[in-house]
């Protein structure tokens, strides 16, 4: 839980160091450099590639659009607008801020550097500059913007397992880029909103402004798609000229559709990440898959998986001290100081809007917070209007742990709810737990969460630390259960073992190999 909004809201403004890639004369050079985001030109979404995108054997009907532009708007001619360089001085600060600030790691940024500078030197557009940020943030993102400005979460950077993988991520970003792909889409939304004007204007409600809409929309969506088939096949050809395993790009797409699987049993949604711009399917894993072969048979390119792995060792793994942690069965927040646990069988997800918890037979969890006046009871806020279908005859106010506190009961359109509510200083923090209609465990398991709400003794807050992957080289002994067991107090630390490091439950564990775990 990254913030605590009220009513009208508020966000936090976060500063940090971040780093740019470029290539002059053949060398590599990192420095520190502030960056701008061009969110004025608007990102380089990254669209589904679905059943409907051209073969990629022999000559394709998309095979005009698979290729690099020949005037990129690189950092060079876009400093040269003054209108441009203002937007993104302006909305920096602000993309930045939306994913937790940038994350500060010199190691790093060697490490990804070093993938950056070797896709540049084979690039064909090798005098272009790359400011790269690594984004504070637990979520799976990549993305670009116009001037060559590329973003990397931390959590993507967890999920890649090595240098290729890696590299085809960026390769994949830089192909927007290069392509123009950002500001052709921004053409194309543009025209697809004037033709829905047009067509509104003159058909006004009817059915036939309606399927006009929808053409538009599906034309965009078609256009979408074409750009990350574009952005596919230069990014693995890219990967393949610097010398990196190019069937890279099949290996991390399978990473991520075990990390949705992975990430369903919570029921939780991909906020603003990789995964809701990405969509994963097997079709495309067979499309990279035949890209890749065009680039040579297996065992083409290096892998530096461990590199890669000696990179990523110590970073920070999940959620941070700002949005709160999850151990286990528990939801602990050192900055805030409040804690609760949910009962047996929950699983817990941590989004920037709540707390969820999805539990057995469709009951779940969500906590979050809000201000409210000192001057309102917390009956009475429970009976403000903002939880629909309440039974006022069921508000009563109590104390739990010390903390003052109120329930009650509501039901609507099939469901129960059990609502708790507490007040913590300024803060009244809100506790829902949900169940079908006729759910007989709901007041027991409502009882049981509400009953655990706590304030963290300062102590306890400041034990608190982040997970972080540590890099273990397996022994002749080792199993995944065992190298699994030596993780952190996760929730599944066996599927999490497998997800992180791209293996399937009957892969076997060969002594040397170097693994990801998540630890304290």
């Amino acid at each position: 839980m990254r913030t605590i909004r009220d009513e009208r809201g508020f966000s936090r403004l976060i500063y940090g160091p971040n780093f740019t890639v470029l290539r002059k004369g053949g060398t590599v050079h990192r420095r520190a450099i502030g960056l701008v985001a061009l969110v004025g030109l608007a990102l380089s979404g990254c669209a589904a590639v679905t059943d409907s995108i051209v073969e990629t054997s022999g000559q394709s009907r998309g095979e005009a659009i698979l290729s690099p532009s020949s005037k990129p708007v690189t950092v060079d001619n876009v400093a040269g607008n003054n209108r441009l360089r203002r937007l993104a001085a302006e909305q920096h600060p602000k993309i930045v801020a939306s994913y937790g600030g940038e994350y500060n790691d010199p190691k790093l940024e060697r490490t990804v550097a070093r993938i950056v500078g070797e896709l540049t030197t084979a690039g064909d557009n090798n005098t272009q500059i790359y400011n790269i940020t690594v984004l504070d943030s637990p979520s799976i993102n990549a993305f670009a913007l116009p001037g060559g400005y590329l973003y990397i979460t931390r959590g993507l950077l967890a999920l890649a397992s090595d240098s290729a993988e890696l590299a085809t991520v960026i390769a994949h970003e830089m192909a927007h880029v290069t392509a123009n792909h950002g500001i052709e889409r921004q053409k194309m939304e543009r025209a697809e909103t004037v033709a829905t004007k047009v067509a509104e204007d003159l058909l006004g409600s009817s059915n036939a402004a309606r399927a006009a809409a929808i053409r538009g929309q599906l034309r965009l969506a078609q256009f979408s798609r074409g750009q990350e088939l574009a952005a596919d096949a230069i990014g693995i050809r890219a990967t393949a000229a610097a010398g990196f395993d190019p069937y890279a790009a099949v290996r991390f797409l399978r990473s991520l559709s075990a990390y949705t699987r992975f990430r369903s049993v919570t029921g939780a949604k991909p906020e603003l990440d990789f995964l809701a711009s990405h969509p994963t399917s097997e079709r495309r894993m067979e499309i990279a898959q035949r890209l890749a072969r065009q680039q040579g048979g297996p065992g083409v390119g290096t892998r530096a998986r461990d590199a890669y792995l000696a990179g990523i060792d110590g970073m920070t793994y999940g959620d941070t001290a700002r949005e709160g942690f999850i151990r286990g069965r528990d939801f602990l927040h050192p900055r805030i100081g409040i804690g609760f646990r949910v009962p047996e069988g929950f699983v817990i997800d941590n989004s920037s809007e709540a707390v969820t918890a999805a539990g057995p037979n469709d009951m779940a969890i969500r906590f979050d917070g809000v201000r409210v006046a000192r001057s309102i009871s917390l009956t009475d806020y429970l009976a403000s209007g903002w939880i629909g279908g309440l039974d006022p005859n069921s508000v009563e106010a109590g104390q739990v742990n010390g903390l003052p506190y109120a329930r009650a009961r509501a039901a609507a359109d099939g469901w129960e709810f059990a609502i708790s509510v507490y007040r913590v200083d300024n803060t009244v923090y809100r506790l829902l737990t949900a169940a079908p209609v006729g759910t007989k465990e709901l007041a027991r398991l409502a009882h049981t969460t509400a009953r655990s709400f706590r304030v963290l003794p300062k102590l306890e807050r400041a034990t608190l630390k982040p997970l972080r992957i540590r890099i273990v080289t397996a022994s002749g002994s080792d199993t995944i259960g065992s190298l699994a067991a030596k993780m952190a107090p996760v929730t599944r630390k066996e599927q999490l073992f497998l997800v992180l490091n791209g293996l399937s439950k009957n892969d076997r564990i060969r002594a040397g190999e170097k693994f990801k775990l998540v630890v304290e």
